[in-house]
């Protein structure tokens, strides 16, 4: 570190650049900056949102928007003035992006300037294909923000209103929304949930339970909870609205049933951020605790709550406690230097042996 100097070997993913540089700023930075893995953007009112959230699980997609103005999407900081932007680029994932759902970054792909990695092409058309997986299932656009039309070119803006964590649940159990306390959001952060996914011989893809510490443990300098602990001052000084996404799937497993839509996502986070869900009814979740509209403006109100959308609820059941088990247990290695109130999220959950023992009689396996 004292020397500057970073090697990167082993690998062609060009993100491994990104995230040493991103890796190194956390040693140079002072205290007073708060750096994040995340994407954000910025309303017509200076209302800014920040996204966190795992490779995959939406950030990049979710923060371009026509209605409001991308202020980055990977790298930032938060200084005791507000936000600002680590990158004058953006890294979006390709594959299967849809033109209709996702126009501008698909724009952003065929612009001059834009470096496609990973990419397959046709030597004689010379067209790319973005749906080909054969040289991986992580294809690239690396793109100035001057690409995107309504990008915030100056790089800063206030504190955020309000802060979403994605994850891209495999195994049904998260809500497409769900509001949450700053001790909720941190232990959110901490544990940095989102399912793994693999294809079995017969192209069925499998997910599995997967936590990174912080989104992105690879990353840390310094012990997970004194980003905890930052990160929750942060969020009660600033009185942050913190809100819980899900990108995977509602009520039943990957496999079972269609990952939610895109559209649905960006109408739960209009939503969200213009106020239109400070006035509607919630009911608070009996296992993790946080609260789930009962109406969405723009939503069909059944995919609100995953219970509605479950086949069997109690098999739903038993899944949700097992994921809160799981989400114990990966707290426990951080427990005793957060808050009392983060400690106890979750107790009234299955014993471990009678949730798997439960799973196995419903047909069900992990």
């Amino acid at each position: 570190m004292e020397q500057k100097i970073i090697f990167i070997c082993g690998t062609s993913y060009a993100g491994e650049i990104r995230l040493a540089v991103f890796t190194f700023l956390n040693y140079l930075l002072p205290e007073s900056v708060f750096p994040m893995r995340c994407a954000a953007n910025v309303g017509p009112e200076g209302d800014a949102a920040i996204f966190m959230g795992r490779s995959g699980a939406g950030k990049t997609t979710l923060s371009v928007d026509p209605e409001r103005r991308l202020l980055g999407d990977h790298f930032h900081g938060w200084t005791v003035r507000g936000l600002f932007n680590f990158e004058r680029g953006a890294y979006a994932g390709l594959l299967g992006i849809s033109e209709e759902d996702e126009p501008e970054i698909s724009a952003c792909s065929r612009k001059f300037g834009t470096i496609l990695e990973n990419v397959s092409i046709d030597m004689e058309t010379r067209r790319v294909d973005l749906e080909d997986r054969s040289l991986t299932e992580n294809t690239r656009a690396i793109y100035p923000l001057t690409h995107i039309p309504n990008a915030a070119e100056e790089g800063i803006c206030d504190h955020p209103k309000h802060l979403f964590l994605l994850t891209c649940d495999g195994m049904g159990v998260m809500p497409a929304i769900a509001r949450m306390t700053p001790e909720m959001a941190v232990y959110a952060f901490m544990s940095g949930y989102t399912s793994r996914f693999a294809e079995t011989e017969s192209g069925t893809a499998v997910s599995d339970i997967g936590f990174n510490t912080c989104f992105g443990a690879s990353s840390l300098l310094l012990p997970a909870h004194v980003y905890g602990n930052r990160l929750l001052e942060k969020i009660r000084k600033h009185e942050v609205t913190c809100w819980l996404m899900n990108t995977g799937w509602i009520g039943e497993p990957a496999g079972r049933t269609e990952r939610i839509k895109i559209p649905v996502s960006r109408a739960l986070i209009r939503a969200a951020v213009s106020g239109k869900l400070d006035t509607v009814v919630y009911e608070t979740d009996p296992i993790f605790g946080f609260d789930i509209p009962l109406t969405c403006p723009g939503v069909p109100y059944e995919i609100l709550n995953p219970r509605n959308m479950a086949g069997d609820e109690g098999e739903y059941e038993v899944r949700a406690n097992c994921l809160a088990r799981e989400f114990m247990n990966d707290f426990k290695q951080f427990e005793d230097q957060m808050p009392e109130s983060m400690r106890t999220m979750m107790a009234e959950v299955f014993s471990s042996d009678d949730s798997f023992d439960l799973l196995g009689d419903v047909g069900f396996s992990m």
